[in-house]
């Protein structure tokens, strides 16, 4: 069975992910940051 590359990812152990995104709002606040990362902006106004 091939490895999944993103769920083998060299460099984040799962002690280092699981403080980064344990939480559901610790997942939510990762990628708010990701997708908006100089804060939200509407794209009507």
């Amino acid at each position: 069975m091939a490895k999944n590359k993103v769920q083998f990812q060299k460099g984040l152990s799962v002690g280092a992910f699981l403080s980064m995104y344990g939480t559901e709002k610790q997942c939510y606040e990762a990628l708010f940051r990701i997708r908006w990362p100089e804060g939200y902006i509407c794209p009507e106004c």
